[in-house]
């Protein structure tokens, strides 16, 4: 597996400054996360660096990847292919990368989506994405105290802002973020 270093000089290549400071700040919080919650802080800090190493490639490219490696695409999927860099991202983490530990992978596929009976490292890395210091949205602030006082709040807080901020757009919502909201009100409640 690669070192942080050589994860870093792919991410300073293959994604803009802007991009590369959001992936810096998400380890950062990944990392802050892991110690508060009792995670691997390791694993935390490189789901975290590498989270968003697909967020830039053409979306067709996304889709062709995720194909190529096994991925069954839905309708969400071609509707709003960028939806699909986690899942791309994990591919390129294995493939090119090196990461073989599975929890990690999930949480680089799961991200921007989330699913149902997360890890507590998908969990960690889904909420650091969210609440990084770089993010600047209406009630950022209050998540980021609700994932502070507890991660099942934090989360079940994050799906509802999602699933209303996709519903004003018109989009689409993927399906796991709806189980992922559904199984913590039912399991973690």
């Amino acid at each position: 597996m690669w070192n942080e270093i050589e994860m870093e000089e792919y991410l300073k290549k293959n994604l803009t400054e802007g991009r590369l400071k959001h992936s810096l700040g998400v380890r950062d919080t990944a990392e802050a996360l892991a110690k508060k919650y009792g995670a691997d802080v390791d694993k935390a800090k490189i789901a975290g660096l590498i989270h968003d190493c697909a967020k830039q490639m053409e979306k067709s490219k996304i889709l062709d990847i995720c194909v190529e490696n096994g991925y069954k695409l839905d309708y969400v999927a071609y509707k709003n292919p960028g939806i699909m860099h986690g899942a791309a991202g994990a591919i390129i983490a294995k493939q090119v990368m090196g990461v073989e530990d599975q929890d990690i992978l999930n949480s680089i596929e799961y991200h921007t989506t989330g699913r149902k009976d997360m890890s507590l490292l998908e969990k960690i890395i889904y909420l650091a994405d969210y609440i990084e210091p770089s993010r600047n949205f209406p009630g950022v602030d209050e998540l980021r105290e609700a994932v502070n006082r507890d991660l099942g709040e934090g989360l079940l807080l994050s799906f509802n802002s999602t699933i209303e901020l996709v519903i004003s757009r018109g989009d689409l919502i993927h399906l796991n973020t709806i189980d992922a909201r559904n199984y913590i009100i039912c399991n973690e409640k």
